[in-house]
């Protein structure tokens, strides 16, 4: 099968270094491994089909079988907050209406989509840990720039700026004024975001590179997810895959994904008190990582794309 993957969220650093740029990136890759011949999105008419990985640059006449992937429906589900560019976002929600197919990573998000999209040609295809992330031995001796503390929890994600739906600005708050393990933010940063460092207890490593990461989350005692929306969330898949323990909040798609792990701790949305206390409980513990690989995911993505074919047959 020739596929035309559309990978521009990889050119713009808003997404490339997010969630949306590391499947991105981990799919085309675990694709070509796969046998599938991924072609520029430029050359669609050559390929059997086209896939957008995100609704960023989603087609409403793609011309070919099309498939799209839909991580989640936060601008939606607060408009408020995110749907400042209404007709761009009306562009792009139209485009995944009229998809072929239509890629979620979990049940969550498909039954936000039908609800809210009315979309019924969905297929729930989860996400998995890079192979980058794995435990690190010694991990502080690839983090000596950091001047880390001697131990810490641990956020990850982009912060240029800081999104609201991720919890993070209320995190560092209660975080700076307790007496617990101090919180490192993991991430590129804004000048919004540098407001929230605090000497000795909020510390902002910067952007980091992969390497770095897996030594981040090695050295956690726990990975810590305040956030109230998530349509999968790979920062704590990745934390298990180094066998860091992981507290979050009991939303659905985290609850759907993470559940089953004993290294996972999840406490009711919200409440930051339980949040941080079942971090402390964590600390040190030796999770399991997913079993779930890029591999699976690409499998799984080119029966999706089968199946978009076969209805244009």
């Amino acid at each position: 099968m020739k596929v035309a993957l559309d990978l521009r969220v990889l050119d713009e650093p808003a997404t490339a270094e997010r969630g949306i740029g590391r499947y991105a990136s981990e799919l085309a890759a675990a694709l070509a491994d796969a046998g599938v011949e991924v072609v520029d999105r430029r050359r669609k008419s050559e390929a059997d089909l086209l896939h957008s990985p995100s609704i960023d640059h989603a087609k409403l006449r793609p011309g070919v079988p099309y498939v799209v992937t839909l991580h989640d429906l936060v601008p939606i589900k607060h408009p408020d907050r995110y749907l400042r560019t209404g007709l761009k976002h009306r562009l792009r929600y139209a485009a995944v209406k009229r998809a072929t197919r239509v890629i979620v990573p979990s049940e969550a998000v498909a039954d936000d989509a039908r609800r809210m999209l009315g979309v019924t040609r969905i297929d729930v295809v989860p996400e998995a840990p890079a192979p980058a992330f794995g435990p690190v031995t010694a991990p502080r001796g690839l983090l000596t720039r950091l001047r880390l503390p001697d131990r810490f929890l641990l956020w990850v994600g982009g912060l240029d700026p800081p999104d609201p739906r991720k919890g993070i600005e209320g995190l560092a708050r209660r975080v700076a004024e307790g007496d617990g393990a101090p919180l490192v933010l993991a991430g590129r940063c804004d000048a919004a975001a540098e407001a929230l460092a605090v000497d000795g207890r909020v510390i902002l490593s910067g952007r980091v590179v992969d390497e770095e990461l897996a030594a981040l989350y090695s050295a956690a005692e726990a990975l810590v997810l305040p956030s109230e929306e998530e349509g999968f969330g790979l920062t704590p898949h990745e934390a298990l895959a180094c066998g860091t323990s992981v507290a979050a909040f009991a939303i659905p798609a985290l609850t759907e994904t993470l559940s089953d792990n004993p290294g996972v701790r999840l406490v009711p949305p919200g409440d930051l008190d339980a949040l941080l206390a079942a971090a402390a409980e964590m600390a040190g513990y030796e999770a399991t990582a997913p079993a779930r690989t890029w591999d699976d995911v690409a499998r799984e993505t080119v029966a999706v794309y089968e199946r978009a074919v076969a209805a244009h047959l």
